[in-house]
């Protein structure tokens, strides 16, 4: 049996300078990273009222009748995924419509005009989640024994980060995803949920993370288990959607630059006598094949594009 249960960390000693919890906290990481690539995270410098805040005004938005929605509909010029309003099309694997926006100065951000005071607050927002993703990157730099700065020189340009919120479709199907099961393939992602539904695969079981009070949840993405070599595992997750009513989150994607260039580093192949389990590709590559599951889905959800197509 696996244990029902997804590890929470708290990063206060992160920020008062305790050496020794601080230790500890990434040993739980390492393990939690190593197994299954999942944990929570607690007194992470985001005000929990700001995200709650955030969430209640994601809420009013997805609420509004689609003509309204529409009138945020993406432009162009973001690298990843669509800036603005977006509903999955009808065939796709994924049910869910969703609000995405780049760092505040990000002249392809595309925000609704109601409720007026999101863009505020989404402004308010972002600038947390990023310095959050500073510390959570550099806790994850020292758990794989890199030299210090090794990943902060890596991903040095963060223009291509992104904030998106979520609104997953009730279903008569208690069972019926709002998102299939997939690794993303970014660095990592931090949720804020507001409900159950977030599913991680641990020891072969599905676990349900339940949402705990002002926590994010982190999973680590496909990049950071190239880099590593296996050593770190890309989180396994589904969203269940759920019956009568609609579940909402917001997700910050830690991000690479397109250009850059992915693959085992030698600290984890070469340096101790073992072979890469996979081969280099250009991080804009990868993520264009992995978004085609929206425009292009395969009749079969097992032939969803992965990163073992690099194996």
């Amino acid at each position: 049996m696996a244990d029902a249960s997804i590890v929470t960390v708290d990063l206060s000693p992160f920020f008062n300078g305790d050496e020794s919890s601080m230790k500890d906290a990434k040993e739980v990481i390492t393990r939690a990273c190593s197994d299954y690539g999942f944990f929570q995270i607690v007194n992470h410098g985001v005000p929990p009222s700001l995200m709650v805040q955030t969430l209640d005004l994601l809420k009013t938005f997805f609420e509004l009748p689609n003509a309204e929605k529409l009138k945020a509909s993406p432009g162009e010029g973001a690298p990843f995924t669509p800036a603005g309003y977006t509903k999955q099309p009808d065939h796709s694997f994924n049910k869910n419509e969703y609000l995405a926006i780049y760092p505040p100065a990000s002249s392809f951000n595309v925000y609704p005009d109601n409720p007026p005071e999101l863009k505020e607050v989404f402004e308010e927002t972002f600038p947390h989640l990023m310095k959050t993703g500073l510390l959570v990157e550099s806790i994850l730099n020292d758990c794989l024994g890199l030299p210090p700065n090794f990943l902060k020189e890596f991903k040095h340009d963060r223009s291509g980060d992104f904030l998106v919120a979520f609104r997953y479709f009730p279903t008569n199907d208690a069972r019926c995803c709002g998102v299939n099961a997939h690794e993303d393939g970014n660095c990592f992602t931090f949720v804020f949920q507001d409900d159950v539904g977030l599913e991680v695969l641990k020891d072969g079981v599905w676990i349900p993370v339940i949402p705990i009070e002002g926590g994010l949840v982190v999973n680590l993405g496909d990049v950071i288990q190239v880099l590593s070599n296996n050593k770190f595992k890309s989180a396994t997750y589904r969203v269940i959607r759920q019956e009568v009513k609609s579940r909402y989150s917001f997700a910050y994607f830690s991000t690479l630059e397109g250009e850059k260039w992915v693959e085992p580093l030698p600290k984890f192949t070469e340096e101790i006598g073992e072979a890469a389990k996979y081969r280099g590709f250009f991080y804009k590559d990868f993520v264009a094949m992995k978004m085609r599951i929206d425009t292009h889905p395969p009749s079969d959800p097992k032939d969803i594009f992965t990163v073992k197509h690099y194996a």
